[in-house]
């Protein structure tokens, strides 16, 4: 067998690959929108149908009447831009100033803050129910929002595309009288586009599709969030299969067509993330 023929075969088998992974990823939103399209019964024939007799919209109309999900999604909205927004502002401010001020105790702080990753965001739920709760912001956006203004991952990420920025640049900038801020707005800020594009669509995912805080701070069906509206069709005599998934597509699919469209600027941001520590 010649080096040519060899090259065609370790490549078709390495697509194959690829196509055979990408086939089991895509395989449970496939049967998700397809199963929102089915009835009651083919839903749960025994053994399953994979496509509907018919494809009809119903199931997601139904859906949307059962629960106000208009609500939950203004609600969603309200939530994930102002929390994306605090992120955002807390983020590179922290990342500017461990990458690029010189300060007692900076690197301490760093892994201290580094440290903290290693608590599990579940432990954190009971003390920050009991301080919103004293607070008195149960059933409020403040108490979805406040709370997690600040990431330590994307603060530790930020820092290390900021820290490679040359010092030269910044030496440059104060040689001109130009202040911190101004620098980072200017500068930093514009050549790191990239990764700060990244932790926003982190934080928007991550905020889209959070469940059990916005349900703990919350108790008026006028301030839940799209999440919650897939317990809806949940009752003691059973579970509506169909309008879950009709209900799971509308949430999961705006998503779905942002990740899509940049996806490039996740990878490159995570990817990327530790060419210098």
């Amino acid at each position: 067998m010649n080096r040519k023929a060899g090259n065609v075969i370790a490549n078709i088998l390495k697509y194959g690959v690829l196509i055979i992974g990408a086939l089991f990823t895509l395989m449970p939103f496939l049967w998700m929108i397809l199963s929102a399209m089915k009835t009651n019964a083919e839903i749960r024939a025994i053994p399953p149908v994979f496509f509907p007799s018919k494809f009809s919209l119903e199931n997601f109309t139904t859906a949307w009447k059962a629960a106000p999900f208009g609500r939950y999604l203004v609600n969603t909205l309200i939530v994930t831009v102002f929390n994306t927004i605090g992120v955002l502002i807390t983020t590179i401010l922290a990342a500017f100033a461990f990458a690029r001020l010189n300060f007692p105790g900076k690197k301490v702080l760093l892994t201290l803050l580094l440290a903290t990753m290693m608590i599990p965001s579940e432990m954190l739920l009971i003390t920050n129910f009991i301080t919103m709760t004293k607070l008195k912001w149960i059933d409020t956006y403040q108490a979805m929002i406040v709370p997690w203004l600040a990431s330590v991952f994307y603060i530790y990420l930020l820092t290390q595309f900021f820290a490679q920025i040359p010092d030269a640049l910044y030496l440059a900038a104060k040689v001109d009288k130009c202040r911190d801020f101004k620098y980072l707005i200017k500068i930093m800020i514009p050549i790191n586009k990239g990764p700060i594009t990244t932790i926003t669509i982190l934080n928007v995912i991550s905020n889209w599709n959070s469940f059990v805080w916005p349900l703990l701070v919350t108790n008026s069906r006028e301030m839940r969030v799209l999440s919650y509206g897939l317990v809806q069709f949940q009752t003691e005599e059973g579970s509506a299969y169909e309008l879950i998934m009709a209900a799971s597509c509308i949430l999961v699919i705006p998503i779905m067509i942002m990740y899509l469209f940049l996806r490039k600027y996740i990878i490159e941001g995570v990817t990327q993330s530790g060419i210098k520590g």
